[in-house]
């Protein structure tokens, strides 16, 4: 052990002991657990949450881990991790209908928006559309269908740092205030499913319904998404429930 780095090893065993506490946790708890001065505490937490490997609840003041875990896990993923088992529903949504599929998680960035990591896609090689982010990007949640999902369905969301913050008007059908933002969260958490019509991009038309884990938070989200002209052209309320029941499906493996 005489190689290792203090500060690094403590860093990492205090990742460990917020996955195991399983929940949100405050500095003094981790301190007193953990052994180690509470100032110490608080520098590495500071350090992790600026990397995404910790977030911080600004309302309780603790802590929980970032999303930066899952993005370098995707590398280490076994062959049963969260895209394979997603993939199989994916793959027979866009066989369905022949538009984009996507998959996302929340990006949780201390103190900015929230936004939603792509981690799944399923496509055709010929589709071609303006918005098209590739798997990896991120998205702003206002005005993304599977971003307002994740938003109405996860947990520890403090919608308060929207009050402040600038919404870019892409459209003219973009959310573009905190209490509009509010209401459609209200009614996308009530219907479970959102819509992205025209407000990332003139002329595109997403479907998004939460992928849910056992205690009915959101775990990922899944689109539908396509040209508006095409995905209105047919039944609508029928690809609704098509991304719904998928979701639904989805969710019974978690």
């Amino acid at each position: 052990m005489a190689d290792v780095i203090q500060s690094v090893d403590r860093a990492l065993e205090l990742l460990i002991y917020l996955y195991y506490e399983g929940k949100e946790t405050s500095i003094t708890k981790i301190a007193n657990d953990m052994g180690v001065y509470k100032s110490t505490v608080f520098r590495t937490l500071a350090t992790l949450e600026a990397r995404g490997f910790v977030s911080r609840n600004p309302e309780t003041e603790r802590y929980w881990l970032g999303s930066r875990l899952f993005t370098l896990g995707k590398s280490v993923e076994n062959k049963m991790g969260l895209q394979e088992i997603i993939r199989p529903y994916a793959h027979k949504l866009y066989e369905a209908y022949h538009e984009v599929v996507n998959v996302s998680i929340l990006e949780r960035n201390p103190g900015a928006v929230y936004r939603s990591i792509i981690i799944l896609k399923e496509e055709s090689n010929h589709q071609i559309l303006t918005v098209n982010s590739p798997v990896g990007s991120s998205n702003e949640c206002h005005c993304s269908s599977m971003g307002k999902c994740l938003l109405a369905f996860s947990d520890n969301i403090d919608l308060l740092i929207y009050q402040h913050a600038v919404f870019p008007p892409h459209t003219e059908h973009t959310i573009t205030t905190y209490e509009a933002l509010v209401e459609e969260l209200h009614k996308v958490k009530r219907d479970g499913y959102a819509l992205d019509h025209d407000e990332q991009e003139a002329g595109l038309t997403c479907i998004g319904a939460p992928i849910l884990q056992h205690d009915g938070s959101a775990l990922a989200a899944i689109s539908l998404s396509g040209p508006t002209s095409r995905m209105l052209s047919g039944d609508i309320e029928e690809r609704v429930e098509a991304v719904r029941r998928t979701a639904r499906e989805i969710s019974g493996n978690f």
